[in-house]
């Protein structure tokens, strides 16, 4: 029956042709350099004589080439090992990936699923030397990156030991940025004394008032005062993140985060295919790494320690209220009503519940988007968990879904599987078609040709079978 199918599929068909970009940053994304890219990679492939369906573009927008978890290269690779690809476009192979290593095998699991790469820049040989040289090229390219990225990382320390505001990144919220050609010659900090009065009574209302970061977020827009994004809503992050700041109180600081390698996490955002865009996340640093900047002061130290117990305070406050609390459904529930999440809530004693996120008013600025009541979570959790304890007291119950599900799917006709097999014979025979041209011409001789043509028939046996 299966050799029926594959007699159906196994007529010759038109090569199908993807084209891979990549930009490692959003920034580049915005300038546009993904479409140069695939303008560039579009014509060579109809220079080519081939047409490129749009579901065959894999681009990455503003991931790292550093590593090989991404979106559009892992579905672009899926497709490969189905061998529903014949040729890959690529502008170089810095854009394949950045390391030598992961080169060298995307191209090997390119190759050994009969999918061709074709680099713009260079042709890429059939010759033992041709694939010395195009590792050689990735090893002194990976290298030449880690010299350049350590000679940075040093150069921005020791101006950093100098003093020089130059190393650090866009001035905070309060400040205008002095570039070097602006400030003749020495970037700085400029107090911008509208935003820096904002500043100055946000610190107020934390370090003498004592108010919580979702009072001052409320109060801020009672006043109709903008974020510093220009929107008419504070967040609480925004404003922790300021109340930290030390250049508010005249010392910023190089060097307050460190990257460390990805980890996958827990529970990612729902919406989220949990892949990073970049193979390392910030975490803060120790304290004995940072170096401190003087720039121009906008609250005094004082204000800023007062500010700092303050935080210090509701901290502890927090982790003693939670202190023991757990919640088996977290981030699994969601909301039927408004399809928000739902998450724990602690409000006051030992009750505890989950609460969609569309019920909060201080994420909506103010404004509930869901009236869905809270669920206690004893009782949800015990319904659960009652239920998955007789899930798996019973395991046929578990024999009889699985069964279920395997025959939906043994229901339904594995076309892609036959597709991906009637690519195969097809390549098979056109591989067994060159090489008879090349024995014909005169190209290639006998003692060459009769093992290699046994190797290819005993492919396209392997593919009918």
């Amino acid at each position: 029956m299966r050799t029926q199918h594959l007699r159906a599929v196994s007529t010759p068909q038109t090569l199908q042709v993807a084209l891979y970009a990549r930009v490692s940053s959003d920034q580049q994304a915005e300038r546009h350099t993904i479409d140069s890219q695939l303008a560039e990679l579009t014509a060579q492939a109809v220079q080519d004589g081939h047409c490129i369906r749009n579901d065959l573009r894999f681009i990455d927008n503003g991931h790292s080439g550093a590593s090989l978890i991404r979106p559009a290269l892992e579905r672009l690779r899926d497709l490969v090992a189905l061998s529903a690809i014949d040729l890959v476009y690529v502008q170089s192979p810095d854009r394949l990936a950045r390391s030598y290593a992961h080169q060298v095998l995307l191209l090997e699991e390119f190759t050994h699923a009969g999918t061709q790469v074709i680099f713009l820049n260079r042709p890429i040989g059939t010759t033992p030397e041709d694939s010395l040289l195009l590792q050689l090229q990735g090893m002194f390219a990976e290298y030449e990156r880690a010299k350049v990225l350590e000679r940075s990382r040093r150069g921005k320390r020791h101006r950093a030991q100098t003093g020089a505001v130059s190393v650090l990144t866009r001035a905070p919220f309060g400040y205008h940025y002095i570039t070097r050609e602006a400030g003749g010659g020495a970037a700085r900090y400029e107090i911008d004394e509208e935003a820096a009065r904002i500043v100055r009574q946000i610190f107020t209302w934390v370090g003498h008032e004592r108010l919580t970061l979702a009072a001052v977020c409320r109060r801020l827009r009672h006043n109709a005062i903008a974020s510093p994004s220009g929107q008419p809503h504070w967040s609480r992050t925004v404003i922790h993140t300021m109340l930290r700041n030390p250049a508010y109180a005249g010392q910023a600081v190089y060097g307050r985060r460190q990257c460390v390698p990805w980890q996958p996490p827990l529970h990612p955002p729902r919406g989220h295919d949990g892949l990073p865009r970049k193979p390392y996340r910030q975490v803060p640093a120790a304290a004995e790494r940072h170096i401190s900047i003087a720039v121009p002061a906008i609250i005094d130290e004082d204000l800023f320690a007062s500010v700092a117990e303050r935080l210090e305070e509701n901290r502890k406050r927090n982790r003693e209220r939670l202190a023991g609390v757990q919640y088996l459904l977290r981030g699994l529930l969601v909301c039927q009503k408004c399809g928000y999440g739902f998450t724990g809530y602690h409000p006051y004693g030992p009750w505890r519940y989950y609460r969609c996120c569309g019920t909060d008013r201080t994420r909506f600025h103010g404004e509930r988007r869901c009236d869905a009541r809270l669920v206690a979570v004893d009782r949800l959790d015990e319904a659960v968990w009652s239920e998955v304890y007789r899930l798996l007291d019973d395991p046929t119950r578990v024999i009889e879904e699985y069964q279920r599900r395997l025959d939906a799917i043994q229901a339904t006709p594995h076309q892609l599987e036959l597709d991906a097999l009637g690519r195969q014979l097809a390549k098979a025979r056109r591989a067994i078609e060159r090489l008879i041209d090349s024995y014909t011409e005169g190209l290639i001789e006998k003692p060459e040709f009769e093992p290699r043509l046994t190797g290819l028939a005993s492919e396209r046996w392997r593919a009918l079978l």
